[in-house]
C-alpha cells in the first residue's frame, strides 16, 4: 500500500519550516510536496523569534553557524520596552527588559517574594535584580562565548534575522530532507464534497491530490478560509493594533554595535519595533487605525528615525485566528491560521507549535482528520493564551492618550486575564496559573511584564513566611556579581556574529 502524502500550499517561513519539520519527523515515510508561487512575496511582520527556535533548527538539522550566515541572523536576548508605562516627560522615561533567562532562585527558594517585600522606591528593577541578562544586554554583549556548543550557552537566547533569507535557507534544507518543490500559481481548489479538499490546481502542474493539505498561503487563507469557510475569530476587542509601517535603516558605520534585544518603544497609538540585523536595523511602526492615521504613523516613524530617507511599506492585518484550524483534510499553519501582532515574536512560535503537533498527531492509517479535534482545541487555546499575554503589556499602562486609555478599560481585558490580575494583587504569578500544553509563555514571563510595568503585589500579609531576608540579600548581591563577571567574559555581540558568520563554530 502506498504511503500517505502531504501538500503544503505556500512557501515563506511557515510553509518551508513546516515542510522541513515534517520531512525530518517522517523520514521518508510520508511524501511531502510544497507548491510555491514565485510571484507572492513574504509578509515579514517582525523578524525575530522566541528561544524555542533553537531546538527547532537543531531538530531539522541546520547548524548554528550556517543559520547565522545564511539567514543574516543576530542574537536576541529579550525585549526592552521603552515608554510603555508613561509617555516621556523631558528626560524622564521609563523602560524595562523582558529577558529570556528565568529568574535566579536563591537555592531552593524563590527570590521573587523578597524583591516584592523590598521598599518599592529603593529596590532595583525586577529584571536587574533577578537575572544577569539585563546587564549583558545593556552592554551589547552576546549570550555565549566562543567555543561553546551549537545552540547552547550560559544564557537563553533567540535570534533576529532576515525573513527572506531565512525562507531561502529553510527551502534549501527542506529539499535536502526530501521535500518536493513545485513552483506555480494556485489556480483553483476543488472540494471533495465531504467538507475537505479533493485536489488543488496550479498553472504549471495541473491537478494535485494529497491525503493532507497544509494551508500556508498567508492572510489569503486560500484553502482553510476561501474554500472551506473556517470562521475567523477577531481579537480586536482586546488587541487594537491592526497595521504596521515597516522599513530598514542602515547602520552609520559597519562596526556599529548591534543591540541583542528587540526594542519596543511605545507611541501615542501603538509601538515601534527596532531590531539589530547584521547590516541594518529593521524598524516597524505598529499602530491602531482607529486611533492613528497612516499619515500620522509615518510622522511618528520619521520622528523616531530622525530623517525621512527610507522607504516604508504598509502591512495591514487583523488580529485574530480561525476558530477551526484543521477542517477535514486541511490544516492551517501560520498567517492562514491566525495572527495577533508582532509583539513578542508570537508568529513563529505558533508555526513551531503547529508543525510539532501535526508531526506528533499525524495518522498513518484511518481517517486523516482523526487528530483534528485535539489540534483545534490546543491551537485555539494557545491563541487565546497569547492574546491574554499580549494584552497584559497594554492594560497596565498609565499613558493618557486615547489608545492607551482604551487598552486599560476593563471591558477590553479578557475575563481570564482580569481574574488572574486580581489574584496577582496578592501573590506573584505561579506555574499553577497556566496549562503548559497551551502556553507559549511561562509564569516568569508574566512576572517580567507585571513588575517591569510596576504592578503592585502586596505580600505584607505573608511577610512572616519569608523570614530569611539576609540570605536573599546575599543572593541578590551574587547575581549582581555574576552580571559584572558575565559582561567581562562575554564577547561583544557583533564580534560573536562575525565569528559565526565566518563559519567558525561558537
Amino acid at each position: 500500500m502506498e504511503g500517505r502524502s502531504i501538500i503544503v500550499v505556500g512557501g515563506g517561513t511557515s510553509g518551508w519550516l513546516t515542510a522541513a519539520y515534517l520531512a525530518r519527523a517522517f523520514e521518508g515515510r510520508v511524501s511531502i510536496t510544497l507548491l510555491e508561487s514565485p510571484g507572492i512575496g513574504i509578509i515579514g511582520v517582525g523578524e525575530g523569534a522566541f528561544p524555542t527556535i533553537r531546538e527547532t533548527l537543531r531538530y531539522i538539522g541546520i547548524d548554528e553557524a550556517r543559520f547565522v550566515r545564511q539567514a543574516g541572523a543576530t542574537f536576541k536576548q529579550g525585549v526592552r520596552f521603552d515608554d510603555w508605562l508613561h509617555a516621556p516627560a523631558g528626560k524622564r522615561r521609563h523602560r524595562y527588559l523582558h529577558p529570556f533567562e528565568p529568574p535566579f532562585h536563591g537555592g531552593e527558594a524563590s527570590l521573587v517574594p523578597y524583591w516584592l517585600l523590598k521598599d518599592a522606591d529603593n529596590r532595583p528593577p525586577f529584571a536587574e535584580a533577578m537575572t544577569i541578562q539585563n546587564r549583558v544586554a545593556e552592554a551589547a554583549r552576546g549570550p555565549k562565548r566562543p567555543g561553546e556548543g551549537e545552540y547552547d550557552g550560559p544564557l537563553a537566547y533567540a535570534y533576529h534575522f532576515d525573513a527572506h533569507r531565512l525562507a531561502d535557507l529553510l527551502r534549501t534544507r527542506a529539499i535536502e530532507l526530501g521535500v518536493r518543490h513545485l513552483e506555480g500559481v494556485l489556480t483553483g481548489v476543488e472540494p471533495d464534497g465531504a467538507g475537505g479538499i479533493a485536489r488543488i490546481h496550479s498553472d504549471a502542474h495541473g491537478a494535485l491530490a494529497a491525503d493532507l493539505f497544509v494551508d500556508c498561503s498567508g492572510f489569503r487563507a486560500e484553502l482553510i478560509g476561501r474554500t472551506l469557510g473556517a470562521s475567523f475569530r477577531s481579537a480586536k476587542a482586546h488587541l487594537f493594533t491592526d497595521r504596521a509601517l515597516a522599513c530598514k535603516i542602515p547602520y552609520d558605520h559597519p562596526d556599529a554595535p548591534i543591540e541583542s534585544v528587540t526594542t519596543a518603544t511605545a507611541h501615542e497609538g501603538g509601538w515601534i519595533w527596532d531590531i539589530g540585523l547584521q547590516g541594518a536595523r529593521g524598524l516597524g511602526c505598529v499602530f491602531s487605525s482607529a486611533h492613528v492615521s497612516d499619515g500620522r504613523a509615518a510622522e511618528i516613524l520619521r520622528g523616531y528615525v530622525g530623517h525621512d530617507r527610507f522607504n516604508a511599506r504598509i502591512i495591514p492585518f487583523e488580529p485574530g485566528y480561525r476558530e477551526t484550524q484543521w477542517v477535514g483534510n486541511c490544516v492551517a499553519v501560520g498567517l492562514s491560521g491566525g495572527f495577533l501582532e508582532p509583539l513578542e515574536s508570537t508568529g513563529i512560535v505558533l508555526i513551531e507549535a503547529a508543525a510539532a503537533m501535526i508531526a506528533e498527531l499525524f495518522p498513518f492509517g484511518g481517517p486523516i482528520d482523526a487528530p483534528a479535534a485535539r489540534f483545534n482545541t490546543l491551537m485555539t487555546a494557545r491563541y487565546a493564551a497569547i492574546t491574554n499575554f499580549l494584552k497584559l503589556h497594554y492594560c497596565l499602562s498609565r499613558r493618557d492618550e486615547p489608545f492607551w486609555r482604551d487598552n486599560v478599560a476593563a471591558a477590553s481585558i479578557p475575563d481570564a486575564l482580569a481574574t488572574l490580575l486580581a489574584q496577582w494583587r496578592h501573590r506573584p504569578p505561579s506555574r499553577f496559573d497556566f496549562t503548559v500544553d497551551v502556553e507559549s509563555f511561562a509564569w516568569f514571563n508574566y512576572q517580567y511584564v507585571l513588575y517591569g510595568m510596576e504592578f503592585e503585589t502586596d505580600l505584607s500579609g505573608a511577610r512572616d513566611r519569608f523570614g530569611d531576608a539576609e540570605r536573599a540579600e546575599r543572593w541578590f548581591e551574587r547575581i549582581r556579581g555574576f552580571g559584572r563577571q558575565a559582561v567581562a567574559d562575554l564577547p561583544e555581540h557583533r564580534a560573536l556574529v562575525r565569528q559565526l558568520e565566518g563559519g567558525v563554530s561558537a
